[in-house]
C-alpha cells in the first residue's frame, strides 16, 4: 500500500538505482519508490534532476514547506490523466457566471454544514442549527466576493465557539490570523490547512482535473487553486478534528510551539506530533454509500470523480457532508 513520506530532517534526498535515498547528517534511509503516494520536505533538502525525472516517471508529487512549517511550493509532475476535454469543461464553467457560482456555492455550503457537524458533535445545538438555517442566503449571492465575505463570517462565528470546545487557556480563541499567525491556535488551524491543500493537491494530480482552474478560489497567478475549493469541505471534519483531538488530550502543549516577532509556529516535535495525527485520520475509515469503508483520503478523490462527473453533464456537484 502506498504511503504519504514526510521528511523533518535536514539533508539530501537522490535516486539510488530503482528505489529512494535519503541521507542526513549521521544516517541514510532507503525509501522503496513503490511504496510511496507524495513527498512532503519540512527541512532543508539537496536534490537534482535525476530525481526529479524518478519522481516523474513514478507519478510522485514532492511538496515543499517552510521554516516555520506553512505550504511553500509543489514539484508537480506531469499530469499522466492529462485530458484536453476535461480542462476545456473547467474552463468553460470558471467563464461562466452563473455555473461558476453552482460550483462554488457547492463549496461554501459543504464548509458550513461540515462546521455545524462539528458544533453539534461538541453539544453547540443551537449555534449548529444556526449555521444550517443561515444557509438559506446563500442562494441569494450573486458574486464570489459576496460569497467569499459570507464565508468567511460564518467561519469566524464558528471560531469563536472553539473556546467552548478546547476550554484552553493556552489555545484561546480570539480571532484568525494568517500572515503570521499570532498565537497557538492560529499557528495550528495555518500548519493543518497547509497539509490539507498539500493532501488534496496530491489526489487532484491521480484524476483528470486541472488543479489551476479553481472556482471559489480565483484562477489567477497562484500555481493551484482547485484544491483550496475542495479544501473547504474537509478542513472542518479532517483538519479541526485533528485540532481538537491534540488540544483536548494534551498531546499537543504550549511546549510545542516557538515565537518570533509577533509570530506563533509549531517546533519540530509539535509539527511531528500533528502530523502523526493527521495521517491517522486520514488512514481512517467511514462508510460511504454504495461503495462500502473508505478512508478519508480516498474520500477526498472520491470528491474530485464528483466534480469530474459534474464538468461531464453527468451528475450535478454536491459535497460530502459527514453524517456525525
Amino acid at each position: 500500500m502506498k504511503r504519504a513520506i514526510y521528511i523533518f530532517q535536514s539533508g539530501s534526498l537522490r535516486r539510488k538505482d530503482n528505489t529512494l535515498m535519503f541521507e542526513w547528517e549521521g544516517g541514510k534511509r532507503s525509501i522503496p519508490v513503490k511504496a510511496v503516494s507524495e513527498i512532503h520536505v519540512f527541512g532543508e533538502m539537496s536534490l537534482n534532476s535525476k530525481l526529479l525525472v524518478f519522481l516523474s516517471q513514478n507519478r510522485i508529487p514532492l511538496h515543499f514547506y517552510n521554516y516555520y512549517g506553512y505550504y511553500a511550493g509543489s514539484y508537480y509532475p506531469r499530469e499522466y490523466y492529462n485530458s484536453g476535454l476535461i480542462t476545456l469543461l473547467q474552463a468553460e464553467h470558471y467563464l461562466d457566471e452563473e455555473r461558476r457560482m453552482a460550483l462554488a456555492r457547492g463549496f461554501v455550503m459543504g464548509a458550513v454544514l461540515n462546521m455545524a457537524k462539528n458544533l453539534k458533535r461538541y453539544d453547540l445545538k443551537e449555534r449548529s442549527e444556526e449555521f444550517v438555517s443561515g444557509l438559506e442566503d446563500i442562494n441569494g449571492i450573486s458574486s464570489i466576493p459576496e460569497l467569499m465575505a459570507y464565508e468567511g463570517n460564518v467561519r469566524e462565528k464558528y471560531y469563536a465557539s472553539w473556546n467552548d470546545i478546547l476550554g484552553s487557556d493556552t489555545f484561546a480563541f480570539d480571532k484568525r490570523t494568517r500572515r503570521p499567525p499570532r498565537n497557538p491556535i492560529n499557528a495550528l488551524i495555518s500548519f493543518g490547512n497547509s497539509l490539507i491543500y498539500t493532501t488534496v493537491l496530491s489526489q487532484i494530480y491521480r484524476t483528470h482535473l486541472d488543479p489551476r482552474i479553481g472556482y471559489l478560489h480565483e484562477t489567477n497567478r497562484r500555481s493551484f487553486s482547485l484544491n483550496l475549493d475542495i479544501a473547504e469541505v474537509f478542513k472542518p471534519i479532517i483538519v479541526d478534528r485533528v485540532i481538537f483531538r491534540l488540544v483536548n488530550r494534551h498531546q499537543i502543549t504550549e511546549k510545542h510551539f516557538s515565537s518570533e516577532a509577533n509570530m506563533s509556529y509549531l517546533t519540530e516535535e509539535g509539527m511531528r506530533i500533528f502530523v502523526q495525527e493527521y495521517e491517522k485520520k486520514l488512514q481512517d475509515t467511514i462508510k460511504y454509500p454504495n461503495i462500502g469503508k473508505v478512508s478519508y483520503r480516498r474520500l477526498i478523490r472520491i470528491e474530485c470523480y464528483k466534480l469530474y462527473k459534474h464538468f461531464l453533464g453527468e451528475k450535478p456537484y454536491s459535497p460530502y457532508v459527514i453524517k456525525d
